[in-house]
């Protein structure tokens, strides 16, 4: 992969996620309300969703009208360059129906396969986090990195919970009995600004259960250029059943732990 061709990528992304944050700040109606549901009645999809990947898919396919695309609301495409952009509209959807200030507009940019540059746009915190493959982490242009390794119960901890019932009952299980053993948790709304803050520092950990590619693939690589470990069960990557990420000392502490505990399944 050239130099050349990483700079496009991480400037489209960076202008896309910017144009999206823009409209999702200041064109947000006062009346917004669900357009639809997808795994449970509770798990939402607004009009803003959808007119943010539709801005996004058509800005990129401008530039690169030979990518592919995977994004949350429904864009997927193969694409013939080798480049695939992996797209959340909205990273934290319920936060944003509710005025909350917990959500994000994620872009990665894939690259045969692997996952080259990373953006995760945060407008309410007025913050844009970016990484690109080998070359580090850098929050609103400034370089961060990961805390130096607490023990586990010096350890701040973030996680997400699912939309379906009998999913979410289970992973309240493993936060019971997770709890005593750090210093607390944290739950956000938006795995993208979690795994996001573990590469900058402002958490020690994150792990969740059910994530998809486009909740995790900007902020995974930010977490990871941030000196962060990512993982899934231990020795696979992270995928749908688990998502780990946290600094090193601390991962190989929480990844066994949360093995023992079954955050994987019911």
């Amino acid at each position: 992969m050239t130099d050349r061709l990483r700079t496009e990528l991480l400037d489209l992304a960076l202008e896309a996620a910017r144009r999206a944050g823009a409209l999702l700040l200041e064109g947000r109606p006062a009346d917004l309300g669900v357009a639809a549901t997808k795994s449970s009645p509770i798990d939402v999809v607004t009009e803003m969703d959808v007119a943010s990947e539709k801005l996004i898919t058509g800005y990129l396919a401008e530039h690169r009208p030979d990518d592919g695309f995977l994004g949350e609301e429904g864009a997927s495409s193969e694409g013939s360059s080798g480049v695939r952009w992996i797209i959340d509209p909205i990273d934290g959807t319920v936060n944003y129906l509710y005025g909350l200030p917990g959500w994000s507009v994620s872009i990665a940019a894939e690259h045969e396969g692997e996952t080259v540059v990373g953006v995760v746009a945060i407008p309410p915190r007025g913050e844009t986090y970016h990484a690109v493959l080998g070359e580090g982490a850098r929050r609103n242009g400034e370089p961060v990195r990961c805390r130096p390794s607490p023990p586990l119960d010096q350890a701040l901890i973030g996680t997400g919970f699912n939309y379906v019932t009998e999913v979410r009952t289970a992973q309240a299980e493993v936060a019971r009995a997770l709890l005593p053993k750090v210093r607390d948790i944290r739950r956000s709304g938006s795995a993208a600004i979690d795994l996001c803050d573990v590469g900058a520092g402002r958490l020690d950990g994150f792990f969740e259960r059910g994530l998809h590619p486009w909740d995790a693939a900007a902020g995974a690589l930010v977490a990871r250029e941030g000196g962060a470990l990512t993982g899934g069960r231990p020795g696979l990557p992270p995928d749908y059943d688990l998502t780990v990420a946290a600094s090193p000392g601390v991962f190989t502490v929480l990844q066994p732990l949360l093995e023992e505990l079954g955050a994987w399944h019911d």
